[in-house]
């Protein structure tokens, strides 16, 4: 019969396949957050913004999406989610879970703001679509961001996670833990 803290352990093979998802997924959703731009450079919303393009921020971030809760559903299926680490880990992705499925609605509308921008003759009715596409499109990057800052809490977990099994590697391998090492000379004795 294993020890109790041994049954805690994620094993490491798992655990590295997971870390290496995550860091992929942490890395596309900090990418779209980063480089999906609504502005032009000098900070203006463009005359005629591209819905296909508006469009395929959302498609983007919903297949994104997809990949988060599939990698969330997984873990909570599997029987690492009940170890003290893994349900911090499980936290972490339905955090990033969350925050990716509201992404996508974000982008939509800001594909839809565009599209009547594209129609509106009246002044005032131009300003609130592009103040309204504006909000929307940041609101989406934001959740995008705060994806990836989840994928990455719940990769630094599954690390740190790692590191310790390390350490009680080297507590538990024959022989017993590593011996201190001799005192130096000059150093005080007792």
């Amino acid at each position: 019969m294993k020890p109790d803290f041994q049954r805690d352990l994620i094993p490491r093979d798992d655990a590295l396949r997971l870390i290496g998802a995550l860091n992929e997924m942490k890395d596309k959703a900090h990418k779209a957050a980063q480089q999906w731009e609504l502005l032009t450079e000098d900070g203006q919303v463009p005359v005629a913004p591209s819905f296909t393009v508006l469009l395929q921020h959302a498609t983007d971030a919903q297949e994104l999406s997809r990949d988060v809760l599939r990698l969330t559903t997984g873990f909570a299926r599997s029987p690492h989610h009940a170890t003290r680490d893994g349900s911090t880990v499980l936290k972490h992705l339905a955090l990033a879970a969350t925050m990716s499925s509201h992404a996508a609605p974000y982008f939509a509308e800001t594909a839809e703001h565009a599209l009547a921008l594209l129609r509106a003759t009246n002044p005032a009715d131009r300003h609130y679509l592009t103040n309204n596409m504006v909000h929307d499109h940041a609101t989406g990057r934001a959740y995008l961001r705060r994806t990836s800052e989840s994928l990455r809490d719940a990769g630094k977990e599954l690390e740190d996670h790692l590191g310790f099994q390390r350490f009680l590697a080297q507590l538990t391998r024959p022989g017993g833990p590593p011996k201190p090492p001799p005192p130096s000379p000059g150093g005080h004795h007792r």
